[in-house]
Protein backbone atom coordinates (compact mmCIF):
# COMPACT_ATOMS: atom_id res chain seq x y z
CA UNK A 1 0.00 0.00 0.00
CA UNK A 2 0.89 3.32 -0.43
CA UNK A 3 0.21 4.61 2.69
CA UNK A 4 2.48 1.93 4.45
CA UNK A 5 5.66 3.70 2.26
CA UNK A 6 8.40 5.12 4.22
CA UNK A 7 12.38 5.76 4.38
CA UNK A 8 13.80 6.34 7.28
CA UNK A 9 16.97 8.17 7.88
CA UNK A 10 19.04 10.09 10.49
CA UNK A 11 20.49 13.51 9.03
CA UNK A 12 23.21 15.22 10.04
CA UNK A 13 22.35 18.67 9.08
CA UNK A 14 18.71 20.84 8.49
CA UNK A 15 18.05 23.68 7.55
CA UNK A 16 14.32 25.31 7.46
CA UNK A 17 13.28 28.88 6.44
CA UNK A 18 11.02 30.84 4.86
CA UNK A 19 10.12 30.59 0.92
CA UNK A 20 9.03 31.45 -1.05
CA UNK A 21 9.66 35.47 -0.34
CA UNK A 22 6.02 36.17 -1.28
CA UNK A 23 4.41 34.11 1.36
CA UNK A 24 3.25 35.18 4.22
CA UNK A 25 5.84 35.98 6.91
CA UNK A 26 6.44 33.49 9.71
CA UNK A 27 5.74 34.24 13.22
CA UNK A 28 9.11 35.04 15.31
CA UNK A 29 8.59 32.52 17.73
CA UNK A 30 8.24 29.65 15.09
CA UNK A 31 11.79 30.92 13.75
CA UNK A 32 13.20 30.60 17.15
CA UNK A 33 11.33 27.17 17.42
CA UNK A 34 12.73 25.65 14.19
CA UNK A 35 16.16 27.27 15.06
CA UNK A 36 16.14 25.47 18.52
CA UNK A 37 14.84 22.02 17.75
CA UNK A 38 16.32 21.59 13.97
CA UNK A 39 18.38 24.41 12.41
CA UNK A 40 20.94 24.78 15.29
CA UNK A 41 21.11 21.40 16.60
CA UNK A 42 24.06 19.62 16.23
CA UNK A 43 22.64 15.88 16.60
CA UNK A 44 21.54 13.92 14.23
CA UNK A 45 18.00 14.53 13.13
CA UNK A 46 14.98 11.55 12.68
CA UNK A 47 13.68 12.00 9.00
CA UNK A 48 11.08 9.84 8.04
CA UNK A 49 10.08 10.11 4.05
CA UNK A 50 6.18 9.22 3.55
CA UNK A 51 4.77 8.76 0.33
CA UNK A 52 3.30 12.42 0.47
CA UNK A 53 5.11 13.77 3.32
CA UNK A 54 8.54 14.05 5.29
CA UNK A 55 8.72 14.28 8.94
CA UNK A 56 11.71 16.15 10.30
CA UNK A 57 11.75 15.34 14.33
CA UNK A 58 8.12 16.44 15.32
CA UNK A 59 7.28 18.75 12.30
CA UNK A 60 5.54 17.17 9.47
CA UNK A 61 6.16 18.78 5.87
CA UNK A 62 3.53 18.49 3.35
CA UNK A 63 2.65 19.47 -0.27
CA UNK A 64 6.25 19.00 -0.90
CA UNK A 65 7.56 21.02 -4.32
CA UNK A 66 10.75 21.40 -6.23
CA UNK A 67 12.14 18.60 -4.55
CA UNK A 68 15.85 18.12 -5.85
CA UNK A 69 18.62 16.25 -4.28
CA UNK A 70 22.59 17.17 -4.34
CA UNK A 71 25.67 14.65 -4.51
CA UNK A 72 29.24 16.42 -4.30
CA UNK A 73 31.71 14.64 -6.06
CA UNK A 74 33.97 16.06 -3.22
CA UNK A 75 31.90 14.56 -0.39
CA UNK A 76 30.44 11.33 0.51
CA UNK A 77 27.08 13.06 1.82
CA UNK A 78 23.76 13.69 0.00
CA UNK A 79 21.48 16.91 0.13
CA UNK A 80 17.85 16.63 -0.30
CA UNK A 81 16.03 20.14 -1.37
CA UNK A 82 12.05 20.93 -1.14
CA UNK A 83 9.76 23.36 -0.65
CA UNK A 84 6.68 21.76 1.79
CA UNK A 85 3.74 23.37 3.63
CA UNK A 86 3.62 23.14 7.56
CA UNK A 87 0.44 23.93 9.10
CA UNK A 88 -0.27 27.09 7.60
CA UNK A 89 3.68 28.60 6.57
CA UNK A 90 5.80 27.56 3.60
CA UNK A 91 9.37 26.58 3.86
CA UNK A 92 12.57 25.43 1.99
CA UNK A 93 14.03 22.67 3.73
CA UNK A 94 18.03 21.44 3.35
CA UNK A 95 18.48 17.85 4.36
CA UNK A 96 22.15 16.42 4.55
CA UNK A 97 23.26 13.06 4.90
CA UNK A 98 26.70 11.99 5.30
CA UNK A 99 26.78 8.74 4.65
CA UNK A 100 29.09 6.16 3.24
CA UNK A 101 26.35 5.13 1.48
CA UNK A 102 25.35 8.22 -0.11
CA UNK A 103 24.54 6.82 -3.72
CA UNK A 104 22.22 3.99 -2.21
CA UNK A 105 20.41 7.14 -0.64
CA UNK A 106 20.24 9.00 -3.75
CA UNK A 107 18.74 6.41 -5.64
CA UNK A 108 15.86 5.19 -2.50
CA UNK A 109 15.32 9.51 -2.49
CA UNK A 110 14.91 9.21 -6.77
CA UNK A 111 12.47 6.15 -6.51
CA UNK A 112 10.43 8.17 -4.21
CA UNK A 113 10.56 11.54 -6.28
CA UNK A 114 8.95 9.49 -9.10
CA UNK A 115 6.57 7.16 -7.84
CA UNK A 116 5.16 9.59 -5.48
CA UNK A 117 5.78 13.35 -6.58
CA UNK A 118 5.91 13.59 -10.37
Amino acid sequence: MLSEFKIHYFADKVFVHHWPKNSPEWPISLQEKLDILINKKSDKKEIIVNSNSIRIQDFEFTSLKKIGISVPFFKEECTMIFEAQFENIFAHIHITIKSNNFLEIFNELIFWKKKFNE
